[in-house]
């Protein structure tokens, strides 16, 4: 996402496989919405499509915003990531082919706006917080405020303030130096519940072999005596499944 700032985690080294258990964390955006105007890709990026103009109300808005809040079924964008029988959709997209995709549950938990609207007729700028699960697409939730107000919507800014625990004001620039370090267990402890296992166990762990521990059906992070990590397991009915192993 060319116009995208904020928030990016990077893993290092073995890090990288425990991305995904931060991926899937709740994010934050601020975005700024204009309305009254749509683009081909949703957001400032792309064509302009469609421009029948919104003259601002203030309780409309309001109300196709608590529409857009909670658990909600939101197509997204065309111009994403998802694949089509094995193509971005964002290639086929450019390359001039319709793309029709499927909605998916999202949840939004907040989306508010921040400041006063800013009206330039035809159109409206309005400022806006999201949090969010993932899978959000925020482009998609700005088309969709402007059809839920007859009109149009994209998105001409977009930032992520953070993921989950992690926050823009644990980040550095890109090309700073040094970046920010920050421990697996201290990222991933934020996430997931800890074990600390007796040390029999913890060894069968980290050669690779099943356990038992009686502890409610979750995946748990496994740290030793020292609060480094050992594992990362799925536990049902007792039966430890290992997700990833640290570095021997």
């Amino acid at each position: 996402d060319p116009m995208a700032t904020g928030v990016l985690v990077v893993g290092l080294g073995h890090a990288t496989r425990l991305l995904r258990f931060v991926q899937g964390q709740p994010k934050t955006y601020e975005a700024t919405i204009r309305l009254g105007q749509g683009t081909v890709t949703d957001d400032a990026e792309g064509e302009v499509t469609d421009a029948p103009g919104w003259e601002r109300d203030d309780a409309a808005l309001a109300d196709a915003m608590h529409a857009l809040t909670g658990t909600i079924a939101q197509v997204p964008s065309a111009v994403s990531a998802i694949k089509v029988d094995g193509v971005r959709s964002y290639a086929r997209v450019r390359k001039g082919q319709e793309v029709a995709l499927a909605a998916r549950p999202v949840v939004i938990d907040r989306f508010e706006v921040l400041g006063q609207p800013r009206s330039a007729p035809p159109v409206v700028d309005l400022d806006v917080v999201v949090d969010c699960s993932s899978g959000t697409y925020i482009r998609a939730l700005a088309r969709d405020l402007g059809a839920g107000l007859g009109t149009a919507g994209h998105l001409t800014a977009l930032r992520r303030t953070a993921i989950g625990a992690l926050g823009v004001q644990q980040c550095s620039t890109l090309g700073d130096e040094p970046p920010p370090v920050i421990p697996t267990e201290t990222v991933i402890g934020e996430i997931l519940p800890t074990l600390k296992p007796s040390a029999a166990d913890r060894d069968a762990l980290r050669n690779g072999r099943r356990v038992t521990l009686e502890v409610p059906d979750d995946t748990y992070l496994v740290i030793d005596d020292a609060g480094l990590w050992v594992s990362v397991v799925t536990v049902t009915d007792g039966a430890c499944q290992i997700e990833v192993n640290a570095p021997s």
